[in-house]
């Protein structure tokens, strides 16, 4: 799988490249947003691991403009403690971000682990029916009314796991811990926030028999009426 690596830093870059060949990735570096584009456009990478702050266009507005072409998963990299870079990355439609300065092997089962769950072989139905909706997680589609709708891969999986627990109230460490698969400290549980606002966007009032709703001080549900 190609893995494209968007930063400026030359000694990151050459870091992460070795990790990446090392887990058996063939790693795409670009150092600027003209040249991330060309290599995304060109060789379709199955992943994007962007730095925020680079020179002249951001990472945060190369993830936008790859969100218009593609759902591939991205990965932001940030300056530790600096949230609102999180949180804007993630409302661009970013999976996941990591803090600089970084443990690259983090970094690795990061990337291993969204590649896992992107993974669109079939092994089993991994398909939910509800009113006007389908979630297909094995092939990572997200049917609303019966026109297949964009979704990147986490908002699918955090959308699949609440509605495969109908009416089973979870708090936000709860998702962030089964959802992400890492274990996140203190206010980035905003994460899970800002991931149900993208989601609620797509499926809000398309049926009156389910909801996504918030229980507040306490977390999220699918509510399925009686």
């Amino acid at each position: 799988m190609k893995i494209l690596m968007v930063d400026d830093d030359i000694n990151i870059c050459e870091l992460v490249k070795l990790y990446l060949m090392k887990s058996g990735y063939e790693p795409l570096i670009a150092y600027n947003a003209v040249k991330a584009m060309q290599i995304f456009n060109e060789e379709h990478p199955s992943l994007v691991i962007l730095d925020v702050m680079l020179p002249g266009t951001n990472g945060i507005d190369i993830c936008k403009n790859i969100r218009k072409l593609s759902n591939v998963p991205i990965i932001m990299l940030t300056a530790k403690g600096e949230f609102s870079d999180r949180i804007t990355g993630l409302e661009a439609g970013a999976d996941d971000y990591v803090c600089k300065p970084f443990d690259p092997n983090e970094l690795i089962a990061r990337i291993k682990a969204i590649l896992r769950r992107t993974d669109s072989v079939e092994t089993n139905d991994g398909i939910l029916e509800y009113e006007n909706l389908s979630l297909d997680i094995l092939n990572y589609k997200l049917v609303v009314k019966g026109a297949e709708v964009e979704a990147p891969p986490k908002e699918i999986e955090l959308l699949y796991h609440l509605a495969s627990n109908p009416n089973k109230v979870f708090t936000r460490d709860q998702l962030l811990n089964e959802v992400w698969g890492f274990e996140y400290a203190g206010d980035t549980t905003r994460t899970v926030d800002v991931h149900v606002k993208r989601i609620r966007e797509k499926i809000d009032g398309v049926s009156e028999n389910w909801e996504l709703k918030t229980v507040w001080g306490v977390g999220y549900k699918f509510e399925v009426k009686n």
